[in-house]
């Protein structure tokens, strides 16, 4: 039997837990007054953001790859070495850097090399080619230290440097085949045969018997004119005949005589005439003696000795030396006469002998004109001068194909063993062909030794781009290096190998983008990777006031319009200017401050 204390314990448990119970079920059940109070929409309010000042930097992001730019499929232009046989490569190019002289490859066992030119190679270079291709390998070879110089022309200089550079670089410059060796020793026999031929047909046309004795007379003509030149030219380099000569010398002895006369008739009549003005003067003379002048004294003497008084002497007579001197000057005028005669008759005799043997030349001249031209006539109508000319002309055409042939013989390049690049140091990136390989296709591809991104924007925002604007490059791992962006459009996809796309083609709806970046520092081992480049195409220059872009409107008279919230639910329409746009904001000017709140959106 229980006791009445656990009955009324039992009983007042069982009160509180349906007490319980009905609050719990009376809490979740509603009127349906109060169902439908519960979903009425709370009263509606405006949605605002502040006006900002910031700077506003506007960007087009362009996921690409980072890569070495300007990539250039390299084809040889034509076969390695003076051989045409069949080309294969025995050493494959090696990527890696590429510097100008360097070797790219071997192609049976000759080399490639890689020079710096716009031109690409076409042909073989042989002696005597011009062109702006040679030009530019003649910069090349001067850029390596080799001294060519820039004519334009694959000249000898230009050979000799070629030379030493292949020499320089381990190989030996292409010489002339075995069969372009055979070729010029049959052209050189050609002409050889043809001038046997010739000199045939001439031997038999000059002993012709109606030729032989029109020769010997040409002969003879000539002869006879070479003595009268030669009589000529003696004559004319000697003033006289050697008759002259001593005739001209004994007038000369005689007037020199002649002037010794006279000079001594003059010296006696000037001393005559002295001794005649001494006497006239009374000037003493003393005779000569052969002794004392004065007899010896015996004694002393007291007064003075006196001598013999002078002896007078006669007066000269000068009639006789003035007849003598005139004498001497009529002798010498009459010997001056003699030889002046002698001179002219002299002059006038070798005048008329120089005048004959004028005219014996001129005679000579004729007579040989007159054979050789008989001679001609002769050999002209003679039957064998057809064979003379046949001959002629044949080794005329057999030393016009020598000549030819032999200006482009000797040392040249194969049209393989050169490959010009647009610009190096560049950068083999993939090798087309293995060793072993036939040379017939692509041999490697070539790049810029800089990187570069590559991608692309879609068409509308290629319109905002132009050439030089800055950039960034951000990597994967959130490293960003300055950039600038090189090029855009058809130039990007020229740069970066893409085929060209055909003009109003509307069905491209993306734009190629080329960017460099400033510097290659860090960037060595992400080639390949690919990375983000945001080019900035506009930016304020200070800090401007900024809106959302959605809290801009336009009303029906074509300005732009913000509301601001001037008190709750209630706003006030400003008019603005709206400038750049970035990241969802936009640049505005009107009567706002920084803090207001403008409408973005509202109920």
């Amino acid at each position: 039997m229980k006791s009445p204390r656990k009955v009324l314990i039992g009983t007042v448990a069982c009160v509180i837990a349906t007490a319980g119970v009905g609050w719990g079920v009376s809490t979740r059940l509603r009127s349906p007054a109060d169902e439908a109070a519960s979903r009425t929409p709370p009263k509606p309010s405006l949605i605002t953001a502040p006006v900002e000042r910031t700077k506003l930097v506007s960007s087009i992001a362009v996921s690409g790859t980072l890569e070495y730019g300007s990539p250039l499929p390299v084809t040889l232009a034509g076969v390695v070495g003076g051989s045409d046989t069949t080309q294969r490569a025995t050493r494959a190019p090696r990527p890696g850097k590429v510097v100008e002289g360097g070797v790219l490859m071997e192609v049976n066992g000759r080399p490639v090399f890689a020079m710096t030119g716009k031109v690409p190679m076409h042909r073989t270079i042989a002696p005597g080619a011009k062109g702006a291709d040679i030009r530019q390998l003649q910069r090349s070879l001067r850029r390596l230290g080799y001294g060519a110089r820039v004519t334009g022309v694959f000249d000898q200089a230009t050979v000799a440097a070629v030379t030493r550079f292949y020499a320089k670089k381990g190989y030996e410059a292409q010489q002339p085949t075995l069969e372009a060796r055979q070729q010029l020793d049959s052209l050189r026999k050609a002409v050889q045969t043809a001038q046997e031929t010739l000199a045939t047909e001439r031997k038999a046309l000059d002993q012709g018997s109606d030729v032989l004795p029109l020769k010997l007379k040409l002969s003879n003509t000539k002869a006879d004119l070479k003595a009268a030149e030669q009589a000529y030219r003696e004559a004319k380099e000697r003033r006289y005949t050697t008759d002259d000569d001593a005739k001209i010398e004994a007038a000369d002895v005689a007037v020199r005589a002649a002037e010794e006369k006279l000079l001594q008739a003059e010296q006696d009549l000037a001393t005559a005439r002295a001794e005649n003005d001494k006497r006239d003067t009374g000037t003493p003379t003393t005779a000569p003696t052969t002794g004392p002048t004065t007899a010896p004294t015996t004694g002393p003497t007291t007064g003075p000795t006196a001598g013999p008084a002078p002896t007078p002497r006669p007066s000269v007579d000068t009639a006789l030396l003035e007849l003598r001197v005139s004498n001497a000057r009529a002798d010498l005028e009459s010997a001056r006469r003699a030889y002046g005669r002698i001179e002219e008759e002299a002059r006038l005799a070798r005048g008329k002998r120089l005048s004959e043997l004028g005219k014996a030349v001129r005679d000579a001249k004729e007579a040989a004109a007159t054979a050789a031209q008989a001679l001609r006539q002769a050999r002209a109508l003679s039957p064998v001068k057809l064979k003379v000319a046949n001959a002629e002309k044949d080794l005329s055409a057999a030393r016009s194909l020598m000549a030819e042939y032999q200006r482009t013989y000797g040392t040249t390049i194969p049209p393989g063993e050169l490959v010009f690049l647009p610009k190096l140091p560049a950068r083999l990136h993939k090798a087309g062909v293995k060793a072993g390989e036939n040379v017939d296709k692509a041999i490697a591809t070539v790049t810029s030794s800089s990187f570069v991104v590559t991608g692309s924007v879609e068409s509308s925002e290629a319109d905002l781009l132009k050439e030089g604007l800055d950039a960034v490059i951000e990597t994967s791992s959130g490293k960003t290096y300055p950039a600038t962006l090189t090029a855009f459009g058809q130039k990007a996809a020229l740069s970066t190998g893409e085929a060209k796309r055909a003009e109003g083609d509307e069905a491209v709806s993306s734009e190629p983008v080329l960017i460099t970046p400033l510097s290659e520092k860090g960037l060595k081992g992400l080639s390949g990777t690919a990375v983000t480049a945001k080019v900035t195409v506009g930016a304020t220059d200070t800090e401007v006031l900024v809106v959302p872009v959605a809290a801009v409107v336009t009303a029906a008279d074509g300005k732009a319009r913000v509301q601001v919230e001037v008190a709750p639910d209630r706003t006030k329409d400003v008019e603005v200017r709206t400038g750049l746009t970035a990241d969802g904001k936009v640049e505005v000017t009107g009567d706002l401050k920084e803090g207001d709140r403008v409408v973005v959106g509202g109920a």
